[in-house]
């Protein structure tokens, strides 16, 4: 290996990592699923924290592993409203029903 530093990098195609809010372990944006927070209508409270699988929604996300277990961690440690910035009642129905779906079609 000579020459300058530059030669000695591998060429591969830079990946975000993000760290899931159940587990908190680190992976490449790739293998997590992005969520987001809607707040619904006026006629009804809370705010709905929904999956974004195609990553075009629109405001703050966060990310998760698309298994119930670190849903379960995150809910536990109440990190849905730290990691999305939002509070009172979150309603994580949607995302429940998507990794229900998605587990039955995988």
């Amino acid at each position: 290996m000579t020459g300058s530093p530059v030669e000695w990098v591998e060429d591969r195609p830079a990946q975000s990592v993000r760290t899931c809010i159940g587990c908190r372990q680190r992976e490449p944006s790739a293998e997590l699923l992005r969520i987001v927070a809607q707040h619904r209508d006026t006629g009804s409270a809370g705010v709905a924290i929904v999956p974004d699988p195609r990553r075009r929604l629109p405001g703050r996300g966060a990310w998760l592993h698309p298994v119930s277990a670190c849903l379960r961690s995150a809910e536990r440690r109440r990190a849905f409203g730290r990691a999305l910035r939002v509070s009172g009642n979150l309603d994580i129905s949607a995302l429940e029903q998507y990794l229900e779906n998605r587990h039955e079609h995988s």
